[in-house]
């Protein structure tokens, strides 16, 4: 019968060592940059690829970008003009403003109606072209 001893034993093995891969020498650079250099080089070439296919699709013609620019910005112009009307007639309709502040939110807000149409001209921009559609939602206006 074998020993407590040679039960909890174990014999000694030689240490296991693991087997380096082959080293495979790389494929040289053609530019003949460092090893180092080659990941930045690569990305730098598609980054250029990328940008070159990119500004054939882009059109930056700086009259088109500033007429989209000013239709964004009268676009929100006008909704808060639209939330600020709504708000008005809320608050006259539950009696909390006075005839003269009724008056001079009406003239208030009709001064915003004309500066918001004279900046849409100012664009050459049509009224429906503030009204953005919202998808599912319909038409913003």
């Amino acid at each position: 019968m074998a020993s407590i001893r040679s039960l909890h034993t174990t014999p000694t093995a030689a240490p296991v060592t693991a087997k380096a891969a082959p080293k495979v020498a790389p494929a040289a650079d053609p530019t003949g940059a460092p090893e180092t250099a080659r990941p930045i080089n690569l990305l730098a070439d598609l980054l250029e690829t990328k940008v070159a296919a990119t500004s054939r699709r882009i059109d930056i013609d700086p009259e088109r970008v500033q007429k989209g620019l000013g239709q964004l910005v009268l676009t929100l112009v006008k909704l808060l003009h639209v939330l600020l009307e709504r708000q008005a007639i809320r608050r006259m309709d539950s009696g909390d403003l006075s005839d003269d502040e009724i008056e001079q939110v009406g003239l208030t807000l009709m001064r915003q109606t004309e500066e918001i149409d004279r900046l849409r001209r100012l664009f050459d921009l049509e009224e429906e072209d503030l009204n953005l559609d919202l998808g599912p939602l319909g038409k913003l206006f």
